[in-house]
């Protein structure tokens, strides 16, 4: 058999390789650790634990540097990068972006922890800003949630219930229930540090770094950017806003990319 015909039949084989976001649209990428409920379980403190939240962070910095992305959002062991409608990393083949992305985010919690830890990914596709809104909206009220129903549960096995009775006790109940049996213990959750609550946000902002002109030796002030962590986002429609601002700077280049 002819070489050429042989790999090329053998290629055709390679199903969805060729598969890309469809252009002009806002994507996210979002990783999510495997096996973390384990895993953070055996190495980590409960409900949260600091150290584990900044390994978050530092993994979700990498993913926004290394894919170019505009804004990152992280909340327990997920990570969704942002990338405007104009972004054309790997020509958008969906197979490179999920593939590359999780093993990115796999190596960077690794080496920051000194364990080996794995994440899977995905894409979303949002058409219109305001999906992008929603998007985000969506994986904080998630954050919230899922902060609630943690402390009251871990709450009730550091008291001594077990898994099921813990289980049992928060099963179909309402937020009002599991606030109130924080309350009852003294836990106000709405007092909670806001990262735990509402997730921790990244995104780049500019700042001046003073430098000196070689040929003149003057001082001169250079503008840079740097990825800023925010640990104290807004909520709801507050939130919706803040992500607008983020979004509204982004303008200027999107409508360069259209020309």
């Amino acid at each position: 058999m002819n070489n050429d015909t042989f790999e090329a039949r053998l290629r055709a084989l390679e199903y969805y390789h060729d598969l890309k976001i469809v252009p002009g649209a806002w994507v996210v990428l979002r990783v999510d650790g495997r096996g973390f409920s384990r895993f953070t379980q055996e190495r980590f403190d409960k409900p949260f634990d600091d150290r584990f939240n900044r390994l978050m962070v530092t993994t979700a910095q990498a993913l926004l540097e290394e894919f170019q992305g505009v804004y990152a959002y992280t909340e327990s062991d997920e990570i969704s990068v942002l990338f405007p409608p104009s972004w054309t990393m790997f020509d958008r083949e969906v197979e490179k972006l999920v593939s590359l992305s999780a093993a990115t985010a796999s190596a960077t919690f690794t080496l920051a922890c000194g364990e080996r830890a794995t994440f899977d990914s995905r894409v979303w596709i949002g058409v219109t800003e305001q999906d992008v809104l929603d998007y985000f909206r969506w994986r904080q009220s998630d954050a919230t949630r899922c902060a609630l129903n943690g402390w009251a549960y871990w709450t009730l096995r550091q008291e001594g219930a077990s898994v099921a009775e813990a289980t049992r006790t928060l099963e179909s109940q309402t937020t009002a229930f599991k606030n109130e049996l924080l309350y009852q213990r003294g836990i106000n959750f709405n007092e909670l540090p806001a990262w735990q609550r509402r997730g921790v946000g990244l995104y780049w902002e500019t700042y001046d770094k003073e430098g000196m002109n070689p040929l003149t030796g003057q001082r001169v002030l250079a503008q840079r950017r740097r990825i800023k962590v925010d640990r104290d986002l807004p909520m709801k429609d507050e939130y919706s806003a803040f992500l607008q601002t983020r979004l509204r700077l982004l303008e200027p280049l999107i409508r360069e990319d259209k020309r």
